[in-house]
């Protein structure tokens, strides 16, 4: 889908948050990404952009997170690993794209969740490159839906280029302020970790 004018992406007609990461990411690369999803899917069909990027750092808005991550539960509201609109073929893809997925995670990404249930909804994808930043804000999720990565059934979101230096880097703040509150949140990478490699 070509690039569009406009600031908002919808996953529709005006552009895609996928879009937006693949122009985004580059070598270097520092990500923040408040989602209340994470999936080994959407991970895969960005694996290129985002095996460029120096970190990530991931905050879940729900404590229930290694429910999001389950391959088994695709409608479960929880850490999904779903396929979401991605057509696998076997276990053994699904193994393979955990096992990658897990060593990025390891290598390049850390992960805190927010510790009460119903009190972070935000999403947010924040990008930060030799000192350019950019980032886009709204409704998209990291799944493949969320971010407008299936071939169809994609949601129609409402995501927008943050396109002011001054937003950008009060968003910036805003996520370090959430990330370094550990009243409100709390690391949970090897939790992540332990359940991909188990699946």
């Amino acid at each position: 889908m070509p690039t569009s004018p406009s600031g908002i992406r919808d996953n529709h007609t005006r552009g895609t948050v996928a879009d937006f990461l693949r122009e985004k990411c580059q070598e270097g690369s520092q990500l923040s990404i408040v989602s209340a999803y994470f999936t080994i899917y959407a991970y895969d069909a960005l694996k290129a952009e985002l095996e460029r990027i120096e970190h990530l750092n991931f905050l879940f808005g729900e404590p229930s997170f290694v429910n999001r991550l389950d391959p088994s539960k695709t409608e479960k509201k929880a850490f999904i690993i779903d396929a979401a609109g991605l057509e696998l073929s076997n276990k053994l893809q699904q193994k393979r794209v955990a096992k990658e997925c897990a060593d990025w995670i390891d290598r390049k990404v850390d992960i805190r969740t927010i510790r009460q249930a119903n009190l972070l909804h935000g999403k947010m994808y924040h990008v930060a490159t030799a000192g350019v930043e950019d980032a886009i804000l709204g409704s998209s999720n990291f799944t493949v839906r969320g971010l407008g990565l299936g071939n169809s059934g994609n949601n129609i979101e409402l995501n927008l280029i943050v396109d002011g230096n001054r937003d950008r880097q009060e968003l910036k703040q805003w996520f370090e302020e959430l990330w370094g509150n550990e009243t409100l949140v709390k690391d949970v990478k090897q939790d992540v970790l332990n359940y991909l490699q188990r699946h």
